[in-house]
């Protein structure tokens, strides 16, 4: 089923609206909130590497309001149990059975603050519900609906008592991105509002809404000439002397379904080469695992994907070619 352009252009309004209810939170980072929701459009979760007090928490508790949906934090420590995570089966003496008490996860919006605290044992509850939007405790397997999106954050400045996130679990992050500190008109509003009572922002979208806008993405058209794009990129960053490990094919898809979200986004339903190379650092960098030689001479994996899009020539036909 191909979209029509009465359905995209319902999109492209919907997602501005989504963004600018979400900004109210987090103002002056259009950018990081759209690439958030277009993450929570392409089914996918975020991975915020930030310093402390940049509004990660604001950011997660906006989006869960505007969809008018659950969010639960959990603050990796660690000394946390993966049970604390997915949640436990508990004997009910009265009723002489077991029940479930369903754990943070089980909600649309799920923050996991710090999460590279915990250790690699916790860590690993994330794996199945990210992948797979279900939680299986003690060979029960439920749901925990959608639409469902983790947004993780670590501190890349304080690494006392931390555990480096494995490459398995970063692959599972389908964007990393960061927040940062606001420009200074934006500073100036925060402090002009900070004696004002807190005021939670209101919803726009309802879930069942939500999970409309998702199943259109699908419709959105990528020619052969734009996979073949996201291939070549994805193969210069297995081929980079910098790296060791390169992007692996669930990077592609991430790469392909965020270029799709974006594109019918901005009110397009057809993808760009200039879709993907927006994307490509977001998507891709943070799956890059490099020479430790290159580590040592300064390389970083946001130089190396920056390369790779100048080296690698974009499809000169069109998208919708």
């Amino acid at each position: 089923m191909t979209i029509t352009p009465e359905q995209t252009a319902w999109f492209s309004e919907s997602f501005g609206q989504l963004a600018d209810n979400v900004e109210q939170a987090v103002l002056g980072k259009r950018h990081v909130v759209e690439l958030v929701v277009a993450t929570l459009l392409s089914e996918g979760h975020v991975l915020l590497e930030d310093v402390p007090g940049t509004g990660k928490t604001a950011l997660a508790r906006a989006l869960a309001q505007t969809i008018r949906g659950t969010s639960t934090r959990i603050q990796f420590t660690p000394d946390l149990l993966p049970g604390d995570v997915t949640g436990i089966t508990v004997y009910d003496q009265k009723r002489a059975e077991f029940e479930f008490h369903a754990g943070p996860v089980f909600a649309n919006v799920v923050l996991a603050d710090e999460i590279n605290r915990a250790s690699p044992k916790t860590q690993s509850a994330l794996l199945e519900v990210m992948e797979e939007g279900q939680v299986t405790v003690d060979g029960v397997t439920r749901a925990v609906g959608v639409p469902f999106v983790v947004l993780a954050t670590q501190n890349p400045v304080e690494q006392a008592g931390t555990y480096r996130l494995p490459e398995a679990q970063l692959d599972r992050f389908m964007i990393k991105t960061s927040i940062g500190y606001p420009d200074d008109a934006s500073t100036l509003r925060i402090l002009q509002n900070a004696q004002q009572p807190r005021r939670d922002v209101t919803g726009i979208i309802d879930t069942t809404t939500l999970a409309t806008m998702i199943e259109l993405v699908g419709s959105a058209y990528s020619s052969p000439l734009v996979h073949d794009y996201v291939m070549r990129l994805v193969g210069a960053t297995r081929r980079a002397k910098e790296v060791r490990l390169g992007a692996s094919v669930r990077g592609a898809l991430a790469l392909a379904r965020m270029a799709a979200t974006w594109a019918v986004a901005h009110g397009r339903s057809y993808v760009t080469p200039d879709d993907v190379r927006d994307l490509a650092l977001p998507v891709l960098s943070h799956r890059l695992v490099l020479q430790p030689d290159a580590e040592f001479d300064g390389v970083t994996a946001d130089a190396v994907i920056s390369q790779i899009l100048l080296d690698v020539p974009a499809p000169v036909e069109n998208g919708a070619a």
